[in-house]
């Protein structure tokens, strides 16, 4: 069985796609390429995909990943092309690898995020950032399905940052969700490095950090875009490309169909 590694968006309106929504889609699309897709085995067959860390419903993202089990080799780019033609625009394939490492999901460390604040100065953002990145500890609440939980929103952050330029009082020309400044409006843009830990800090825990620790409470709810999930690079606050191992331990020249292969399980 060949294993195939994706990397795919959700961008633009489909940033409010749900995870089961996009299931249902991504199946659609593999039967319109007819990948000949690998099943598990038993009463109920379900054909071999399995996600890592899927970001929540209304967030956008550069990084999504998922793996595939194939009864028959195909060519990784080949593949990533016909799946995202069958794909809407904005749930976009941008990437594939073979599989030739193990252990994926325990190299997404950490995520990288961008959150915009509209209607936020700079400054404002700034000071809030100073005073949350100055607390050893910053304790939130979220509402979950076990009830009201309290825990620390600061030791998950890796890097936390304001990123430049933050107003335009220019044309507005660029399309929905290509622009990170917008006309003549003031807009604190924050650029976020989160370990994934237990409990799982999110952008909005953060934010939640923020407005207790400096009162920077943004009048519209913030609009937040994973860039990057993967190892993170404590020295740097970075975080690097999961799928780089795979590509390291890929052989030098192309493989034809049928030609023995090493293998490794995820």
């Amino acid at each position: 069985m060949q294993r195939i590694r994706l990397r795919y968006t959700k961008r633009g309106r489909l940033r409010f796609t749900s995870h089961r929504d996009f299931q249902r889609a991504f199946e659609r699309a593999l039967r319109r390429s007819v990948v000949p897709m690998a099943y598990s085995a038993g009463f109920t067959p379900h054909p071999k995909v399995s996600y890592a860390n899927a970001a929540p419903t209304g967030v956008a993202s550069e990084a999504e990943y998922l793996e595939i089990g194939l009864a028959a080799f195909r060519d990784p780019e080949e593949l990533r092309v016909q799946l995202d033609e069958s794909l809407p625009t904005g749930l976009d394939v941008i990437d594939a690898v073979e599989v030739r490492t193990p252990n994926f999901v325990e190299r997404l460390e950490a995520s990288e995020w961008q959150v915009r604040l509209d209607g936020v100065e700079p400054q404002e953002a700034a000071r809030a950032v100073a005073a949350f990145l100055a607390e050893d500890r910053v304790e939130v609440e979220r509402q979950t399905k076990n009830g009201l939980r309290v825990f620390d929103a600061r030791g998950a952050v890796a890097a936390l940052e304001i990123v430049a330029p933050q107003v335009d009082g220019g044309a507005d020309t660029a399309g929905e969700g290509a622009r990170d400044v917008r006309t003549g409006r003031a807009c604190a843009i924050l650029r976020l490095v989160v370990r994934h830990a237990t409990p799982a800090v999110r952008p909005d825990d953060v934010l939640s950090g923020l407005r207790a620790t400096a009162d920077l409470a943004p009048p519209v709810p913030a609009e937040v875009t994973r860039l990057a999930q993967g190892p993170l690079d404590e020295e740097t606050g970075t975080v690097t490309d999961p799928l780089a191992l795979d590509r390291a331990a890929a052989p030098a020249g192309p493989l034809a169909a049928g030609e023995p292969r090493a293998t490794a399980s995820a």
